[in-house]
């Protein structure tokens, strides 16, 4: 075991925990150091109750020593994107119109973490209510790249990514509408899988576009992303989009994959996604490190062909036009009146000026932009042109991704077009910003499962892979990506010996 317990993952945590060699309390106190000397920096937690994560962890600690049976994540601690409700501690989505909020009830997933026996640290930074890559738009704070911090860690789960990569965290949860978990999974050198729609429960998340949200692990090992996603997996009868099937078995399709032998696989390189004619605003770094990951792959025994999906070059517009259309009818909820800010109510206002007024105080730019953009969208005369065709489109992509699964087992792509940018450098350029999510976008509007891996670095700052495949087959996805972080851990060990091995010969 290491002797910095905040540098230990998240599955040697539970094994040394389930061995006694370590206290649920001892790895929470780690976590609360880290925590407090790191993140005044960083800026990845909103909310951190140090009182209340020990109380929890000792709580665990105790069961155990009593002999109670507890589940393999007991006494793992764990952070929360604050777009998850938590009965009694703040969430705020990252928008000042939720401020000091405390929810009376716990999402689904929350409950379900909960009853497994994992340490709440805290939840954390995101951009405002999702709507944002680089977390840059939340009301309270930047976060920052824990590799560069000059740089952003990505979004709208910036928080979440910054608090595993920079050790504030063994794993985390974010969310996914276009790509909110992967793309700073990818920018923060972490694995984060986008499940399934349907097959996480969204009771309980702050929605944003109720048709692609989804929830899921952050971590920094493909065997914790899914012992983590396994533990919030399944049917909820209080989510009507909820998918009615077994919690698919993840965790060993990661240790199978983890042994190297991928034939009999097909892998399917997505053209329109960096591919020859489709390599506009990719960088050469980016590009040149997936090429090598999908030579791993070949050299394992996966057989790779490229794949032409045509309406992926669509998909960019068709998501900003139904993401935001969908966040105007959600959002309509926050009018001053039943919970959270209320603006103006001096008695001399009528309800209209008051909504009004919480609205303008309470949203940032960015949600402004987006609720205006979809309001018009769906409005009389132009709901057709506008998102109507935006689901003719979604369609043609889902159908795309249907012929592609004809042929190959898993579609790949990098995951994020560039490494992680300098903070400030796209704030004021939505298009730029939009475009960081050109690779994750496809597989949001199908609803079909992705993941990002690391698959190296880029002028020293992480890139990432993604992993496709068809709806429910979640386990391949987890079997490849394991398949290609043992390959690359192989490789690095090599070089290693090589360099040793050379020193020593220099020596000599």
């Amino acid at each position: 075991m290491s002797a910095d317990l905040t540098t230990t993952s998240a599955a040697d945590l539970s094994r040394a925990l389930q061995a006694g060699d370590l206290s649920s309390a001892e790895v929470t106190r780690a976590y609360l150091d880290r925590i407090a000397a790191d993140d005044g920096e960083l800026g990845a937690y909103l909310h951190v109750d140090a009182e209340a994560a020990v109380t929890s962890a000792e709580a665990v600690d105790a069961a155990r020593a009593a002999g109670e049976e507890l589940g393999p994540l007991a006494g793992v601690p764990l952070a929360l994107k604050d777009v998850v409700v938590t009965a009694g501690v703040p969430t705020t989505s990252g928008s000042r119109i939720l401020e000091g909020w405390r929810p009376p009830y716990d999402a689904t997933l929350a409950a379900k973490l909960k009853a497994a026996g994992t340490v709440l640290l805290g939840k954390t930074n995101m951009d405002e209510f999702a709507m944002g890559s680089s977390t840059e738009n939340s009301a309270y704070q930047v976060t920052r790249n824990p590799w560069d911090r000059d740089r952003i860690p990505g979004g709208s789960s910036g928080g979440s990514s910054a608090a595993v990569a920079g050790g504030l965290a063994p794993w985390s949860i974010g969310t996914d509408t276009g790509g909110s978990i992967r793309q700073p999974a990818a920018l923060t050198g972490l694995v984060g899988h986008k499940p399934t729609y349907g097959s996480v429960s969204r009771y309980g998340l702050v929605a944003f576009s109720s048709s692609l949200d989804q929830a899921g692990p952050m971590a920094r090992t493909v065997l914790d992303a899914a012992l983590l996603h396994e533990a919030i997996a399944g049917h909820d009868a209080h989510d009507s989009t909820s998918i009615d099937c077994p919690v698919p078995v993840l965790a060993e399709a990661a240790r199978r994959g983890a042994e190297g032998e991928l034939a009999g696989l097909t892998v399917g390189v997505v053209r329109e996604l960096g591919g020859e004619g489709h390599t506009d605003g990719y960088e050469d770094g980016v590009l040149d490190r997936f090429s090598a990951a999908v030579a791993l792959l070949e050299s394992m025994g996966a057989e790779v062909r490229e794949v032409s999906c045509p309406a992926f070059d669509l998909a960019l517009p068709a998501y900003y036009l139904i993401a935001p259309s969908e966040a105007s009818s959600n959002l309509a909820r926050f009018d001053g009146v039943r919970y959270g800010l209320r603006v103006g109510d001096d008695g001399s206002r009528d309800l209209d000026e008051v909504m009004a007024l919480t609205r303008e105080q309470g949203f940032g730019p960015e949600v402004k932009r987006r609720i205006i953009l979809g309001t018009y969208a769906l409005s009389a005369g132009y709901y057709d042109a506008y998102y109507g065709q935006a689901q003719k489109v979604r369609t043609l992509i889902t159908r795309d991704f249907t012929s592609a699964w004809d042929d190959v087992d898993v579609l790949v792509s990098p995951t994020s077009p560039t490494v992680a940018w300098s903070i400030g450098a796209r704030v004021d350029d939505p298009i730029a910003m939009y475009a960081a999510d050109l690779c994750t976008l496809p597989a949001s509007l199908a609803g079909v499962p992705a993941i990002s891996v690391p698959c190296g670095l880029s002028e020293g700052l992480p890139v990432g892979f993604q992993i496709m495949a068809p709806a429910l087959a979640d386990d391949r996805c987890y079997r490849v990506a394991a398949a290609l972080e043992a390959a690359q851990d192989a490789a690095r060990g090599h070089r290693l010996l090589d360099e040793l091995g050379a020193k020593e010969n220099t020596a000599s």
